[in-house]
């Protein structure tokens, strides 16, 4: 059986009302885009930390305050790419489980490490390298967390203690 071709007029209204369907979903697609990456921004203000050269050589990295009131910015471990949260309440640089894996960190001694959730027993390691901007370290202390959710890595005081701190309301500028 063959159908009779649409009249013009049918067509058009067609044409039309698929135009504006796909002009609907291209405008709900940049908003999503925007919004991800406002709120990204929102969450991590320092994906690419800005770093000042100070006149006697130093270098200093410049962080912003995320809406939660972290210190969260973009970094190496080992050469990849992580995500840190400044944490100068823990010890050591923490990695999550997962991540470990991912980079390869072999897993030392066990031990045990007080958190804010309790006693919880972590695997040591040392990290290579651990940059932050244009200011790294080498042979850091670190634990790995199996319990730990999430890829976020605690940038704990054993890399802290290297660096000198100076926070000034919104900004936390780390000077090596």
């Amino acid at each position: 059986m063959h159908q009779a071709p649409l009249p013009p007029d049918e067509q058009s209204r067609r044409f039309g009302n698929l135009f504006i369907v796909a002009a609907w979903l291209s405008a709900l697609l940049l908003l999503t885009l925007l919004f991800g990456g406002i709120l990204e921004w929102q969450e991590n203000p320092n994906r690419t930390p800005a770093t000042i050269v100070g006149p006697d050589g130093s270098n200093s990295v410049v962080l912003r305050r995320n809406r939660r009131g972290h210190y969260v910015t973009a970094g190496y471990i080992n050469g990849r790419a992580v995500r840190f949260i400044v944490d100068t309440g823990a010890t050591d640089v923490v990695v999550p489980s997962g991540l470990a894996d991912a980079l390869g960190l072999e897993r030392g001694a066990h031990a045990w490490s007080r958190t804010a959730s309790g006693v919880v027993s972590v695997r040591r390691t040392r990290l290579d390298s651990v940059r932050v901007g244009d200011i790294e370290l080498s042979g850091v202390d670190a634990s790995i967390l199996g319990s730990m959710p999430g890829s976020d890595v605690l940038l704990g005081m054993s890399f802290l203690k290297e660096v000198e701190l100076i926070q000034q309301g919104e900004i936390l500028t780390i000077r090596r």
